[in-house]
């Protein structure tokens, strides 16, 4: 070619020789997604149609057209859609080269298996030629241009890219495949049309079949058979639509590769008229994080395909969901940014964001084991997500409360719906406790638990990021408050003790006189880093903590927000001292006469308290000689 080469980036590289050696036992997922990125061209030309007709021209037909050639080893796939301009070619040409290769090379591990599944996860769109093509050669010519152009490579060294003749492609694209010597089933027709059937028979525009036989005489192909149903899938009725056929349609609009784990497919009438066959996926995407990430749902209007990014279609936190709504309500010529700001859409969204949520709320419903496994993988790999409803969508606060799990005291690795916690609350608790922090293990571990582990009364454990956004906003469930154990002040003496547990002897408490005087000279020493300091209700084994006030902000919250610039400083937090504790109850009797070390001992059990919670240490060097002088006494005798 006459452009010089260009080398794919390290990363794509590395993707493609994975692709190429280790991808798919089930090599012919190579042409479903060659068609599906077809069908697409198809929709978007379709719908560019409708402001501009003359990019129809002549040929307002559009279908794909699939043309084996046995005599001389190639397979063409070719559709009339909008096609590629030459920028388009470089730059968009393939999932892998547009959809944030360089976070997904990370997490390649060199493990074959492990990474097969990730790829999976991943998807990668028209680079699975390669699984079968010793060379791909792409000519597209963009409708409305009068330049086509040529796109080649190898998979291995690069691409080129140059003009085409004009009079090769009038609009649209062409791929044709060099098949690698053990790919030339794929040029057979009875595969071919087995392939079509079975991954790509609901594209709704036809795929026609031409071939070109090995023995034959001349290179004229077979006239062209239309080989697929060519009727949207979601405008079928659900009895005629066998799960198979769903499965592929998943596949289709979402370009996954794994199982569904919920479908919604409907029919709504009345003032509004639409179509929807939506899909909750069951692994989660690679990106699921990626502030970039939209919903995958596409919009069409009287099986004309409008748009796949109507974000306002479906909110943030569902932004894992695949699949179509079909209106009959909406203008075809009617601009996406009018749809956004008109009255239907968001009436729509009100209705399918509901219908998902009861569908995912009867698979959290289904009592018999494996049901109710396969919901738990499905929440803890979408929990987070969802969550972020909890904060966002007031009107749907209840719905995701249901679908909620969380880990709690009562299981190391097990979950617990907010109905079982209020089921199993002991005599005399009045609230649904949680604590909110950075991990499993360091909450289990957290001195705020203490007391609600001694009665044994369980606490919910939240450890994801979007946790503390959504505690502020959720107070109550099932008429019961949800109560912070980091938070206020807690005091669990109404709740019952189990009366099977063996008592055990508690440490005598400081004398309260004592105490009220080590409070009193703590606030002097400790002066405004505190917001007060008093006697805990929480704590049985450690000898202080901090806590957020009553009225103050999550602390976990607080310190996300401020390591994002958000707040300039931390607000003071509350210093709860353990009368039992032998350090306080020393302090204590220490706190009757006038100790020059007193100041530097309240230092170091406010920086105590602080580590614990996992704050950053105002003055670390000064913690660290304090911390030094009275170890050093302590070991002096």
């Amino acid at each position: 070619m006459s452009d010089t080469m260009q080398p794919f980036e390290a990363d794509v590289g590395r993707v493609l020789d994975l692709v190429i050696n280790s991808l798919y036992k089930d090599r012919e997922i190579f042409l479903r997604e060659l068609i599906s990125n077809a069908s697409d061209a198809c929709d978007k030309l379709r719908y560019e149609s409708l402001s501009r007709p003359e990019l129809l021209g002549t040929d307002p037909d559009l279908e794909i057209t699939i043309l084996a050639d046995a005599k001389n080893g190639l397979l063409t796939i070719a559709d009339n859609g909008i096609g590629m301009s030459r920028e388009e070619l470089a730059e968009n040409l393939g999932t892998i080269a547009r959809s944030g290769t360089a976070r997904f090379a990370e997490l390649l591990t060199g493990d074959a298996k492990k990474d097969v599944d990730l790829i999976g996860r991943f998807g990668v769109g028209f680079y699975s030629v390669f699984m079968v093509a010793d060379k791909a050669v792409v000519t597209s010519r963009r409708a409305g241009e009068s330049s086509a152009w040529v796109w080649a490579s190898d998979g291995r060294s690069g691409f080129a890219i140059e003009e085409s003749p004009t009079e090769a492609l009038k609009r649209g694209t062409a791929i044709t495949l060099h098949l690698k010597d053990d790919a030339k089933e794929f040029l057979e027709e009875w595969t071919l049309r087995r392939i079509v059937r079975t991954h790509s028979d609901h594209v709704a525009m036809p795929i026609r079949l031409r071939l070109i036989k090995a023995d034959q005489e001349g290179d004229e192909p077979s006239a062209p058979e239309q080989i697929n149903e060519g009727s949207a899938l979601w405008t079928r009725p659900k009895s005629e639509i066998t799960d198979e056929q769903y499965k592929e349609f998943y596949h289709h609009v979402s370009h996954a590769f794994d199982e569904p784990f919920a479908r919604v497919h409907f029919t709504a009438e009345g003032l509004l008229e639409y179509t929807g066959l939506l899909f909750v996926p069951s692994t989660r995407p690679f990106d699921l994080y990626d502030p970039r990430r939209a919903h995958g749902v596409k919009l069409y209007v009287k099986r004309v395909f409008i748009t796949s990014s109507m974000e306002n279609l479906l909110p943030r936190y569902l932004r894992f969901v695949s699949g179509v709504i079909d209106s009959q309500d909406l203008p075809l010529n009617v601009s996406r940014e009018t749809l956004q700001q008109g009255s239907v859409v968001p009436k729509i969204r009100k209705a399918i964001v509901r219908r998902i949520l009861d569908e995912l709320k009867n698979k959290a419903k289904a009592e018999d084991k494996e049901a109710q496994d396969s919901y738990l993988a499905f929440w803890g790999n979408f929990g987070a997500v969802l969550k972020e409803g909890l904060y966002e969508d007031q009107e749907n606060r209840e719905r995701l409360l249901e679908l909620a799990r969380f880990r709690s005291t009562h299981s190391t690795d097990g979950w617990v719906s907010l109905d079982e916690y209020v089921a199993r609350m002991k005599p005399g608790q009045e609230a649904i406790y949680v604590i909110a922090g950075e991990s499993q293990a360091a909450l289990r571990n957290s001195p705020q638990l203490e007391e609600a582990r001694a009665k044994g009364v369980e606490v919910l454990l939240l450890d994801d990021q979007v946790d503390p956004f959504w505690l502020e906003q959720v107070t109550s469930h099932g008429g019961k408050p949800v109560k912070s154990l980091a938070k206020g002040d807690v005091d669990l003496s109404a709740v019952e003790k189990d009366t099977n547990e063996p008592e055990k002897a508690e440490e005598q408490a400081a004398d309260q006189g004592d105490l009220g005087r080590l409070i009193a000279k703590l606030k002097v020493a400790l002066g405004d880093q505190v917001s007060d300091v008093r006697e805990s209700k929480r704590l049985r084994q450690s000898a202080v903590c901090l806590v957020a006030g009553d009225d103050a902000m999550d602390m976990r919250l607080e310190r996300f927000l401020k390591s994002h610039n958000q707040l300039d400083s931390l607000t003071k937090r509350v210093l709860e001292l353990n009368p039992r504790h032998d350090l306080v109850r020393r302090l204590a009797t220490l706190a009757k006469d006038d100790n020059p070390d007193f100041n530097d001992l309240a230092e170091l059990l406010l920086d105590q308290a602080r580590i614990v919670e996992g704050e950053t240490l105002p003055d670390p060097a000064a913690f660290g000689r304090r911390m030094s002088t009275f170890v050093a006494r302590g070991l002096a005798g």
